[in-house]
């Protein structure tokens, strides 16, 4: 039987890392976000810490808003002048998506990884999103906060998100044809969202 591998990009306050993690709990998988970066530091041997200050300086440049080197599959080795450079830290996350979904059924949580697994067949893409009100009032009723301020962190996240998938995939974030299925999760619960999904897996194995 082969692997089942689910994707999930997400607008920021959909509530897709939560729903990934209950997908998992319900079909007795592995989920993984930010783990990844542990994985592709072991993997590649380069401290933990670049990865997350990669992710963090990316934010801040304006050439990656700019530019893009869309992943092509390839791996700089240590004796490479470009073996750290934050490109090849996303080469060796891309590699550890790609063992995964060759040897277990999980779910990956961003990271381009329906790109990444563009020539797998095992792979379901989703792509989570909520009218903005809705995800201000998710993330006020997690973490509490000043709702104009959210409203400006998920502005500065989703536009973040779009500009990383574009310059990694050559893709628009937000275009339909990226994914299998797109949920808009403003009126479900998470366990009709959790069935809903499982019963589009179902019906597509």
């Amino acid at each position: 039987m082969k692997n089942t591998v689910i994707t999930i990009a997400r607008s920021y306050g959909s509530g897709g890392r939560t729903l990934g993690k209950l997908l998992a709990e319900e079909l007795h998988i592995n989920c993984y976000d930010r783990e990844l970066l542990r994985m592709a530091s072991d993997e590649s041997g380069i401290n933990e810490a670049l990865f997350g200050a990669a992710d963090e300086k990316k934010k801040n440049q304006s050439l990656f808003r700019i530019a893009q080197n869309i992943y092509k599959g390839e791996i700089f080795p240590p004796d490479s002048d470009v073996f750290t450079s934050d490109d090849n830290l996303f080469n060796y996350q891309a590699k550890v998506i790609k063992e995964l979904a060759a040897s277990e059924s999980c779910v990956i949580i961003g990271r381009c990884a329906d790109f990444v697994l563009k020539d797998f067949d095992n792979i379901t893409r989703l792509f989570l999103y909520a009218p903005k009100e809705n995800c201000i009032q998710r993330i006020l009723n997690q973490e509490g906060g000043d709702e104009k301020e959210i409203s400006k962190k998920i502005d500065k996240i989703d536009k973040y998100r779009a500009e990383y998938y574009r310059y990694y995939t050559g893709r628009n974030w937000y275009d339909a044809r990226n994914y299998d299925f797109c949920i808009d999760t403003s009126s479900r619960s998470y366990s009709n969202l959790t069935g809903l999904v499982k019963s589009y897996i179902e019906r597509n194995e």
